[in-house]
């Protein structure tokens, strides 16, 4: 596999830091059928964000707010319970993919439904809508934690969802510079980091089993900065 460019990774702690707690958070591959093949939707981190001046999938980490939220469909339970024993909190991880997505691209994965009380701008947004997250139409791909010696550190949870099954008009917050949906063969071909690399060979991997639910999923994490990957 091929190394993430130093500059793409997040910064090196200071020696002797004790590592930092990686943050929970969320990213939704978005996709479309092209021909026989797969587009990708993708957008560069601008420079001073982690992952500044690579290309990566809409995500983010999981807000308070995300774990308390109504939705308009569940996950699978085998999704469920493959990401955490605690739901809310394995929610909390798709709940932030689909936010995050809706806040940096415009892209609304949602259904009638309450999304209850909030406070949080984004959820008021639906509230006003009357949608909420509409969980059951996301894939699950897998799961990835960045390097123990990083400053920046995500416990993230990959899942997928069809661009057919979304509304709303591309364009976000402009936190994502040239987002575009990419043929699969040339979204390999743009600045990423190691993990989103992987997560698009994933998808590849799994779009000639039509992209259905596995058995086993990988876990992507490093040994000595390496990336280490296992499947469970």
């Amino acid at each position: 596999m091929r190394r993430a460019p130093p500059k793409s990774l997040p910064g090196l702690a200071e020696p002797g830091q004790k590592p930092v707690r990686p943050k929970d958070s969320g990213s939704l591959i978005i996709l479309r059928r092209s021909g026989d093949g797969l587009d990708v939707l993708m957008g560069r981190r601008g420079k001073k964000a982690v992952f500044g001046g690579v290309f990566v999938f809409p995500g983010g980490k999981v807000d308070a707010a995300d774990r308390s939220v109504g939705f308009a469909s569940d996950l699978a339970p085998d999704v469920l319970t493959r990401i955490s024993k605690d739901q809310r909190r394995a929610r909390g991880f798709s709940v932030a993919a689909v936010r995050e997505t809706f806040e940096e691209t415009g892209l609304l994965l949602a259904g009638p439904a309450d999304v209850g009380s909030t406070r949080h701008e984004t959820w008021m947004d639906f509230a006003a809508r009357g949608v909420a997250p509409d969980l059951g139409k996301l894939g699950y791909v897998g799961h990835a934690i960045t390097p123990s010696k990083r400053k920046a550190r995500f416990n993230a949870r990959f899942f997928f969802a069809w661009a057919d099954q979304m509304s709303g008009e591309l364009g976000g917050s402009g936190e994502l510079a040239d987002l575009d949906f990419f043929p699969l063969q040339e979204a390999l071909k743009l600045p990423l980091v190691d993990v989103t690399e992987f997560m698009l060979l994933e998808i590849q991997r799994r779009n000639e089993e039509n992209l259905r639910p596995r058995e086993t999923y990988p876990f992507f994490s490093y040994r000595t900065d390496s990336p280490y990957i296992r499947y469970s």
